[in-house]
């Protein structure tokens, strides 16, 4: 019966296998990962973790707070090499910004910033989507602390300083493009991966970078920690905005003992205005202001002619920010020693990031991902109180951006107990690598 079948039949036959090949070979190398099953991604994942541990190893035993261009530059080159091994076009650019005077989120700042990691895949659909990966590679350590906190593994937990904030994030980016190496995934337009070295002080340098390519791309995840050690994977589609408040007082200075009277007491004049400003918070609104540090005078026995406190303020919309300073402007008029002269610097450093129905629509995508592989995910549309690059990604777009896409882990900027939790990794890096998948195809935009 074959063969009467095969002569019946012998011009179709060559035709039908090529067909059949051509449609095996579009199933395979348009998407390249059709066959790929949650199975199979969480078998090459379980895989990659110790690889992932072994980056972590090396990331972290490279010490790179923002000061430290030595160790910025080290680590930069550590990571453009990665990036070209798994096939990026990669640059390593200066960045726009050598700060002449503290321009960092937490009041000081280095003379000049680190470089970026800027590294490109080009993918194998012209009409696929174009995302982008950001996370930084600086700390807020000075050198000298990586004795304090050496890479270590105890139990299910891998210590390590800046291992969490946010050495865990450029190790996910590294691994979720080895992931997608493996499997031969190429159905998008372009990957752009962005590495900067000044996240902790405000990215002064990098943030025109990152608001630029955020409006070039379809959507952009972002690397922090995926949440703690004790709770669920988590994304963020908001984070607060950060300003700088900096209140000067100048008065007289004079004998304190001799002539007390004679003086103008800049300290306490500074007091007072700390006093009356001391319920600007709307913690219902997302609104902070804290005064944070103070100093005055020089010796014990004089009058003090200056005084300075400097204040964190927080905010969930750009509005709130105008408010708060048109209140602070308004309520240093009222002195408590009429001679004193009060003087405030607003300084508005980190936009908020808030939720959009793009965000929350891509967040469900990934939350869908995540029940899929049995992985509880939790999506948080209000800010916490934290302020990320993410916040500059969404500036001039109206295309997703996602936050906490990094490691579960705790212990960021303290001095001997920062973590990530080991068994959170793999499934992390099957959620990111199936949602790279989905964004790149347009399956989930």
């Amino acid at each position: 019966m074959s063969v009467s079948m095969t002569a019946s039949f012998p011009r179709l036959r060559p035709a039908v296998l090529a067909v059949a090949a051509m449609a095996a070979m579009a199933a395979t190398s348009a998407v390249g990962v059709r066959a790929q099953t949650v199975p199979e991604l969480q078998a090459l994942a379980a895989k990659e973790q110790p690889v992932l541990l072994k980056t972590l190893q090396q990331l972290v035993e490279i010490e790179s707070g923002s000061s430290d261009r030595q160790g910025l530059d080290r680590i930069a080159g550590v990571i453009a090499q990665r990036l070209r091994d798994l096939g990026g076009q990669v640059q390593l650019v200066d960045p726009d910004t050598t700060i002449a005077s503290p321009t960092s989120d937490a009041g000081d700042g280095p003379a000049k910033v680190g470089q970026i990691v800027r590294a490109s895949f080009k993918g194998g659909n012209a009409n696929g989507k174009r995302l982008m990966l950001i996370a930084h590679m600086d700390t807020v350590y000075q050198r000298g602390g990586l004795k304090q906190q050496p890479f270590r593994i105890d139990g299910n937990l891998a210590y390590g300083l800046g291992i969490a904030d946010d050495k865990q994030g450029v190790a996910t980016i590294l691994h979720a493009l080895a992931m997608l190496k493996a499997i031969g995934f190429k159905d998008y337009a372009e990957i752009t991966v962005l590495i900067n070295g000044d996240e902790e002080i405000g990215s002064p340098g990098s943030h025109a970078l990152i608001t630029k390519l955020g409006g070039e791309h379809d959507a952009v995840l972002s690397f922090e920690g995926g949440g703690g050690p004790n709770t669920p994977d988590t994304v963020r589609l908001a984070t607060s905005g950060i300003a700088s408040v900096d209140l000067k007082v100048k008065g007289r200075s004079s004998h304190a003992g001799a002539a007390p009277e004679r003086g103008i007491n800049a300290l306490y004049e500074m007091a007072h205005q700390i006093l009356q400003t001391r319920d600007l918070s709307d913690p219902k609104r997302g609104l902070h202001l804290n005064w944070t540090m103070a100093k005055s005078g020089s010796v014990r026995n004089a009058i003090p002619e200056r005084a300075e406190a400097n204040g964190d303020a927080r905010a969930d919309r750009v509005a709130d920010f105008d408010g708060l300073e048109a209140e602070l402007r308004k309520r240093i008029q009222n002195k408590l020693i009429p001679d004193a002269e009060v003087t405030l610097t607003f300084d508005r450093r980190r936009p908020p990031l808030q939720a959009t129905d793009a965000s929350r629509a891509l967040a469900a995508k990934a939350k869908a991902l995540a029940e899929e592989q049995k992985l509880e995910l939790v999506v948080r549309d209000r800010p916490t109180g934290g302020g990320t690059d993410a916040a500059y990604a969404a500036l001039a777009t109206k295309a997703p951006v996602i936050e906490g896409l990094g490691v579960r882990g705790f212990g960021a900027h303290s001095s001997d107990s920062e973590y990530v939790v080991v068994d959170a990794i793999a499934p992390k890096l099957v959620l990111v690598t199936r949602l790279v998948m989905a964004i790149g195809s347009g399956k989930a935009l």
